[in-house]
């Protein structure tokens, strides 16, 4: 049953998250296509187990591309690679209250994967993953703090 989102409780959609096999190529064709630059990273993060970069047309995109390859062969986007060349992932959701997101999320019948961890990305903030009904997978991204 939805319940509807609590007051106070909002998000925003930060980037999409898209499998690679490797950065080189996927890189050079979101620039070439589509006029992407690199914003951010590489980043390796070992307790995801994957690195990732981030592109983006400009400064005012509403949303940026992750890319996303793995770092080991236990890492959890391999499954995707061997089923294919990768593709969509993930969609990040930004919000400044992560607990109160966890708790929503799983009133409305969603699984949470992970509680929150630190993000090597992100400076340390902290994210959780979270499968919803609909067998969509989310990022939820703890806001920066204001100031």
């Amino acid at each position: 049953m939805i319940t509807g989102l609590p007051p106070g409780l909002e998000f925003k959609v930060l980037h999409v998250g898209v499998v690679v096999p490797s950065f080189e190529a996927a890189i050079e064709s979101y620039c070439d296509l589509f006029g992407y630059k690199v914003i951010s990273g590489p980043f390796e993060d070992p307790i995801q187990k994957v690195r990732v970069v981030f592109l983006a047309m400009s400064d005012t995109d509403a949303a940026q591309i992750e890319l996303i390859a793995p770092l080991a062969e236990d890492s959890p986007v391999q499954s995707m690679l061997k089923k294919g060349s990768g593709g969509a992932y993930h969609l990040c959701l930004e919000t400044a209250d992560l607990a109160a997101a966890l708790e929503h999320a799983a009133a409305n019948g969603c699984i949470v994967l992970c509680q929150p961890v630190p993000a090597v990305a992100f400076g340390g903030r902290s994210i959780a993953w979270i499968y919803t009904p609909a067998r969509q997978l989310f990022e939820l991204l703890e806001a920066k703090a204001a100031g």
